[in-house]
């Protein structure tokens, strides 16, 4: 039997931990060919090595996405490796909070490199592609805070909030060429980064959940892998709420 996804090429940044491995295993389940790219390499390989031991097999390479030239070569790498990119997951993202009278310029520019940048800098390399072949699907990963906003985040969810517009924007361009592109914007999520704030933090954040929990990787994966596939053809510039009621639009 065909699984939903065969035959399909994923690009999914940032995809060794947290969400992004979860939107790996997620669309390699389905069928699809994933590759991914990292800057750790300790970590990159420990994950390499977890999900081999598993039976998955993901193509990784060494590129900082705040880079444009390097996401091109890795664009290349991938058509040379795996074949042209079908899918494309803009998943990479940091945070470095602080309140704004006492953000530094380097934390203001950093988040915005990699969190709103690096979706330029990856996409406008796979675009052209997509549109030729007359399939695509982006799939941008903003943040909850990219829409309600968050004390001590003004450079994370300026760079959330952006991620929509560019959103928007392409799937205007582009929609007529076979090619969707669309928003997640997941709340908080059972991440080893969400995990390690202390309990009693944890506990006041699901507490202003309706569902009255956090959500998990793979719930925002299953997200993603409905988005990706020829079923949602008819679904583009659109932005979705994963936050368990926390914040709704």
């Amino acid at each position: 039997m065909k699984t939903s996804l065969e035959g399909r090429v994923a690009l999914v940044t940032g995809g060794t931990g947290g969400i992004g491995a979860a939107i790996c295993l997620q669309l390699a389940a389905s069928g699809a060919e994933v590759a991914t790219n990292y800057r750790d390499e300790e970590k990159a390989q420990k994950w390499l090595a977890e999900t081999k031991a598993k039976g998955h097999k993901f193509k990784i390479y060494r590129v900082d996405v705040t880079d444009f030239e390097a996401c091109r070569r890795m664009v290349e790498s991938i058509d040379k490796d795996l074949g042209p990119i079908d899918i494309l997951v803009n998943n990479a993202g940091v945070t470095k909070d602080a309140t704004l009278r006492k953000m530094g310029k380097e934390q203001w520019d950093s988040v915005l490199r990699i969190n709103l940048d690096g979706v330029f800098n990856v996409t406008r390399h796979v675009v052209q592609g997509m549109m030729d072949r007359g399939y695509g699907r982006i799939v941008n990963i903003s943040s909850i805070n990219g829409q309600k906003g968050q004390i001590g985040q003004s450079n994370y969810a300026a760079s959330k909030a952006g991620m929509h517009g560019f959103t928007m924007s392409l799937a205007q361009e582009v929609a007529r060429k076979g090619v969707t592109v669309n928003t997640v914007s997941p709340g908080y999520i059972a991440t080893d980064m969400v995990m390690a704030v202390p309990e009693e933090i944890r506990n006041q954040i699901i507490a202003q959940i309706p569902c009255g929990r956090l959500g998990t990787p793979e719930e925002v994966a299953y997200l993603v892998d409905f988005l990706v596939s020829d079923q949602a053809a008819f679904i583009t510039g659109a932005d979705f709420a994963q936050n368990g009621g926390q914040h709704m639009m």
